[in-house]
């Protein structure tokens, strides 16, 4: 199955200007190849406030994205030190 990826706003505006270019291009090859083809296979659900929701581990940048229908609605890319506190924020 394929899905259709959708990002948040802010994703776009905030997170990705934050990423330098060797770090962009690897976000890009994880979603390209992991999360439109099989996000439940290599991502891993959240806990807590953000149940519901998932995460993909790319080196030190956490992608945290729902899975709805087949769509993958990207919420937050960023260092995994502040992801989870900007992502709730942009619930």
């Amino acid at each position: 199955m394929s899905y259709t990826v959708l990002y948040h706003p802010k994703v776009k505006e905030e997170d990705i200007r934050i990423l330098d270019n060797r770090q962009r291009k690897l976000i890009m090859k994880a979603i390209e190849t992991r999360l439109m083809t099989e996000p439940e296979k290599y991502g891993k659900p959240l806990r807590g406030s953000l149940k519901g929701y998932w995460k993909l581990r790319v080196g030190d940048i956490r992608i945290v994205f729902k899975i709805v229908g087949n769509e993958i609605w990207i919420l937050g890319i960023l260092d995994r030190k502040m992801v989870y506190e900007r992502v709730l924020k942009r619930l």
